[in-house]
């Protein structure tokens, strides 16, 4: 149990038997009347997010859940294996938990994993990750000096949008959040 004074950006509340990731969060004093705290919640499993109003130091219902930094093995045909960098336990994880993360996912990358109760319940990437392009069509000599972008496919099988001038087997950094290309890695 904890106050909604002291809600912090991160922290996973049980509402109603399913977990909520506070997002964002602002006390609020309206000219009259009692305190409240304004909070936008996002459902772990689901992703949904919602605003809610909480009176100001009601009680809500924490959920602990553990953060730990995973290394991911393999695809196993039932899931993605990882394992734990402190005790070398392995985890299967299963695709539907690890969902658009796998664009992502190389072998023996880090990734902080969040468990409750001993279930996983999503991954964490870093904001930015750094692929190889395995296919793009080659660029035009006069296309080199315009804003144009052509679709490339990344060694995970992600497609995304680059620059004209990119190439086969040039390594680029992409967005994790959005897919994006955010520039070329210098060799």
């Amino acid at each position: 149990m904890a106050s909604t004074n002291d809600l912090k950006n991160g922290m996973v509340l049980d509402l109603d038997g399913q977990l909520w990731s506070v997002v964002w969060f602002q006390h609020h004093k309206p000219g009259k009347g009692n305190a409240v705290v304004r909070t936008k919640l996002k459902n772990v499993l689901s992703g949904k997010v919602v605003d809610k109003t909480f009176n100001s130091d009601s009680k809500v219902d924490t959920a602990n859940v553990d953060r730990r930094d995973m290394q991911y093995l393999y695809h196993d045909g039932s899931g993605f294996v990882f394992m734990d960098t402190g005790t070398y336990d392995q985890l299967t994880i299963s695709d539907a938990t690890v969902g658009d993360a796998k664009n992502y996912l190389l072998e023996e990358q880090i990734a902080t994993v969040a468990i409750h109760e001993g279930n996983p319940l999503y991954i964490d990437l870093p904001a930015s990750v750094e692929l190889v392009i395995t296919y793009t069509e080659p660029g035009l000599q006069g296309d080199r000096s315009t804003g144009g972008t052509k679709p490339a496919t990344l060694e995970t099988g992600l497609q995304v949008q680059v620059p004209l001038f990119i190439v086969n087997g040039e390594k680029v950094k992409v967005d994790t959040r959005t897919g994006d290309y955010l520039g070329r890695v210098g060799s």
